[in-house]
């Protein structure tokens, strides 16, 4: 099989499937080595870089998905309905980057640094797929620690937590209660 043949396999799959698909299981359907489709994938993304295209390959964790390009977002979004699109809140976003940039971390440190109560809004974060928890702190009352998600990773063009810009001196966010004292 040629490897134009291959590049359309790969992204009907990507678009069919909708969620992120795993390297293995594209390799294996393909028949090919992990470093053949991923040679494969880095072509077809140098193609999806020209300006009269309107898709990317998102790569998150070895898994990989089609999406739309960053800089159509205000036509997508214009398209959109405004009782489909869902804002987050400023609320929301504040402790979705308390939890992005100190995970793991539990509710009792992200109100700490907010100065307020966020039961409501880590409901809403989680019921958004932006985080989850990933188990409970060994502490009294065992509180839930909080994590964010592969979906967060996309929806904010991310490969991995390692790729969140660097926060400056002056906005550093304090906190030290999961460090033993």
């Amino acid at each position: 099989m040629n490897n134009d043949k291959m590049k359309s396999i790969i992204e009907g799959v990507l678009f069919a499937w909708g969620d992120p698909v795993d390297v293995n299981d594209l390799k294996k359907i393909l028949d090919i080595s992990k470093r053949e489709l991923l040679i494969l994938l880095d072509e077809m993304n140098e193609d999806y870089k020209s300006e009269d295209r309107g898709l990317r390959i998102v790569n998150t964790n070895d898994t990989f998905q089609l999406s739309t390009k960053p800089e159509n977002y205000e036509y997508i979004s214009a398209f959109v309905s405004d009782k489909n699109k869902k804002n987050l809140s400023n609320a929301a976003l504040e402790t979705l980057a308390i939890v992005a940039y100190k995970q793991p971390v539990t509710k009792i440190e992200i109100e700490n640094i907010r100065g307020v109560k966020c039961d409501g809004t880590l409901k809403a974060l989680s019921d958004f797929d932006l985080i989850e928890v990933v188990g409970k702190l060994d502490k009294i009352g065992k509180p839930n620690i909080y994590e964010t998600t592969e979906a967060f990773l996309k929806k904010f063009g991310l490969s991995s937590i390692e790729d969140l810009p660097e926060l400056k001196e002056n906005e550093e966010i304090q906190t030290n209660f999961l460090e033993e004292k």
